[in-house]
């Protein structure tokens, strides 16, 4: 039986690789809207960030992610992906 490739990821802010799995990916849509990606697939820009308060904390601090993806992320999106993660 042939083993499955697990598909490798980086995170925007520790710059580290880690299975697609353990990473939360965060969209910009073609319209230009902000959206947490639950399922992988979502169209638009994404960028990953690794399932961590302080990695979370270190994004909002330098603002890494909304470099990544080009736009102002509202801090109602960090609420929420803080939710998730703890």
């Amino acid at each position: 039986m042939k083993t499955r490739k697990i598909p490798m990821r980086s995170c925007v802010v520790t710059r580290e690789k880690y299975p697609k799995g353990e990473l939360l990916r965060i969209v910009r849509t073609p319209e230009g809207e902000v959206k947490i990606d639950e399922i992988g697939k979502m169209n638009g820009k994404g960028a990953y960030i690794k399932k961590d308060i302080q990695v979370l904390e270190k994004a909002i601090k330098s603002k890494v992610l909304e470099r990544a993806l080009e736009v102002k992320i509202p801090n109602d999106i960090y609420e929420v992906i803080r939710c998730m993660i703890n």
